[in-house]
């Protein structure tokens, strides 16, 4: 609990845009503050004041790397770290999108005289190198699998779709929307082994026992009633079948939902765990497996469960 002078100190420290920016940076990377002036184009001066006065207030840590200090907020923790979480998991501001756009810049050009992999190193995934991406590394995992014949639920245009395609033996894609499935057929055209079906994921138009695996990737961001998606994904699958899902963790960013014609508010990883079981799958995995980079920073579940 907090006395009302420690709950005053704290809203002060975060009430300052100034501040707001250095911590968003500082959560980023490790930086100087020969560094945050570069990228804020604030005066030294007020940087060094503003690093003073968080470091006090035990937002940011700093750790010598050769003749400077590297100022980080990466282990925030206690009443205020958690108050700015829940503050910085809501910014969207162009002013911010812009410092971390410049702070790549500045890391980049520390490393004048290293090759790129020295620059990058230990921070290789915040960096762009050409043809390196998770598209091109899901496209070289997938030539490991035989998926068998394979349900999408939720499919969509068809984007997943077309990349499992030539590792299933038969693929069916479901979604509601008959103008959505026409860009689909588009897309799918040169497949023969994939069908499209024009149906809702809570009453599945197949068989029981049909598939050995069901993937519902975002598909019950689109659900008012996850768990009868999930138990119907459970009847179409055969014993032994798998279903691989991913959905947005739980937050509190309704306006944006609506934008997406999302019907919940995601979920946490104990909520998907009892939803699972519940629709008479083993859980093999479900857990918190990456948060987006920009705001409002959305973490992204994903699980696997065996019939």
């Amino acid at each position: 609990m907090l006395s009302l002078q420690e709950s005053t100190e704290i809203c002060s420290l975060l009430a300052d845009a100034s501040r707001q920016r250095l911590l968003l940076l500082l959560q980023a990377h490790a930086l100087s503050a020969a560094e945050l002036t570069e990228i804020t184009g604030l005066a030294q001066s007020r940087v060094s004041t503003h690093l003073a006065r968080l470091k006090r207030g035990g937002m940011v840590e700093s750790e010598r790397s050769d003749n400077a200090a590297l100022y980080s907020a990466r282990g925030l923790a206690g009443m205020a770290g958690n108050l700015w979480k829940q503050l910085a998991g809501g910014l969207d501001d162009a002013q911010l999108r812009a410092d971390l756009e410049r702070a790549e810049q500045v890391i980049l050009a520390r490393g004048i005289g290293q090759t790129w992999a020295e620059r990058a190193a230990g921070r290789m995934d915040r960096h762009y190198s050409p043809g390196r991406s998770w598209e091109a590394t899901a496209h070289a995992l997938m030539g490991l699998l035989n998926l068998g014949e394979v349900l999408d639920l939720a499919s969509g245009d068809g984007v997943f779709a077309e990349l499992i395609a030539p590792h299933c033996r038969k693929l069916s894609c479901v979604d509601i929307s008959e103008a959505v499935l026409a860009a689909a057929r588009r897309r799918l055209a040169g497949h023969r082994n994939v069908s499209l079906h024009q149906g809702d994921m809570h009453r599945l138009p197949f068989d029981d026992a049909r598939f050995d695996c069901v993937f519902a990737l975002h598909a019950l961001a689109y659900s008012g009633n996850p768990a009868k998606v999930l138990q119907e994904a459970a009847r179409v699958l055969r014993p032994g079948g798998r279903l691989v899902l991913a959905a947005l963790k739980e937050h509190p960013h309704a306006d944006t939902m609506r934008t997406y014609d999302h019907q919940n508010l995601g979920f946490s990883t104990p909520q998907l765990q009892k939803l699972l079981r519940q629709s008479g799958l083993k859980v093999q995995s479900c857990a918190v497996t990456s948060q987006e980079t920009r705001p409002p920073y959305f973490e992204v579940i994903t699980a696997q469960a065996l019939k």
